[in-house]
């Protein structure tokens, strides 16, 4: 109130993230505070926006009417928490979708959320920037990767200690992703023969990536460190912890071990789609998906023999919030 003595209160930004990826539409809201950003809105819902378009390189009408409802409630949540900086993005799907376009129209005529399509270098630098936070400095390198719905996002990179950035050396989208995987060689029930092609189709990609870095040197002299931010890497975690329900905090910074995941993995083979649907830290939502990601983590394990994996649950969305308060401070 004037005369009233008191100095106005500052109004902090409030920051939405929001990606819509292959398989997944998630969206973050959060104000800034000091020293960085904390989240005050969340939400994520399952579309698979990229069904079918391994086949025909198209959206389809119900993977665009199922990702439409899950942005129109992004749009109300953005509205109702009085949102000040946007950014969201679509990636591998809308990549390759002749029809991405007119897709991108009609959301923002429909929700007023107005969608970038990115590259795949983009993604990798936000989802790395999300993550970094986890990467141990006092290993020289580490490799960071993005098992998505379409695609995988890998990164070779050089630590320079506390407090810097890391350093990208080179970076590979493998046109390989749980979605596109599941949809190509099944998901329902996966045997042993049908797994390793999955595993062989993987590698085969990566090691062009190997051959012109010689990653695996390094990894054997034990100066290397690996880091993934996916569903995948989250649900086995869960799994090997036992998990009667996916908790976060128990997840998020964790290592788990290669050779546990693998035991997992060789678990999860031998039960069919409603017996892994019954997990907890599975569900319905992703029974079919599950086993096409542990094939791209062990392709990843085949060309480079590392001994653990740190875990991380968070990556693009938070690569987007940490660049809106670098601008804001900077």
């Amino acid at each position: 109130m004037p005369g009233s003595g008191r100095a106005p209160v500052a109004v902090r930004p409030v920051l939405a993230a929001l990606d819509l990826g292959t398989n997944n539409c998630r969206l973050l809201i959060a104000r800034t505070q000091p020293g960085g950003f904390r989240v005050i809105d969340a939400f994520s819902r399952i579309v698979r926006l990229g069904e079918g378009l391994s086949r025909c390189d198209r959206l389809s009408e119900p993977a665009m009417e199922r990702t439409l409802a899950a942005l129109r409630v992004c749009g109300a949540k953005i509205q109702r928490r009085g949102v000040t900086a946007l950014r969201a993005v679509a990636t591998e799907a809308c990549r390759r979708a002749v029809n991405c376009d007119a897709f991108i129209d009609l959301v923002g005529r429909e929700t007023g959320i107005v969608l970038e399509t990115i590259s795949s270098v983009e993604e990798g630098r936000l989802a790395l920037a999300g993550c970094a936070p986890l990467l141990d400095p006092s290993q020289p390198n580490a490799v960071v990767f993005d098992i998505g719905g379409g695609s995988t996002e890998i990164m070779w990179l050089e630590l320079h200690g506390p407090g810097r950035q890391p350093r990208l050396i080179d970076q590979i989208s493998v046109r390989h992703g749980v979605v596109s995987l599941a949809e190509h060689y099944g998901g329902d029930r996966v045997d042993d023969e049908t797994y390793h092609a999955m595993v062989g189709a993987v590698t085969e990609e990566i090691v062009p990536f190997e051959r012109r870095n010689a990653i695996r040197a390094t990894v054997e002299q034990g100066a290397v460190q690996l880091l993934g931010t996916s569903g995948t890497v989250t649900t086995l975690a869960g799994v090997n912890l036992g998990l009667e329900r996916y908790e976060r905090s128990l997840i998020d910074g964790s290592h788990l071990s290669i050779a546990h995941a693998l035991a997992v993995t060789r678990h999860l083979i031998r039960l069919d789609f409603h017996q892994r649907a019954a997990h907890p830290c599975i569900g319905y939502e992703r029974a079919d998906l599950v086993i096409a990601g542990c094939a791209v983590l062990e392709a990843i394990c085949r060309v480079w023999p590392f001994e653990r994996l740190r875990i991380a649950d968070r990556g693009l969305r938070e690569g987007i919030l940490a660049d809106f308060v670098d601008r804001l401070l900077n």
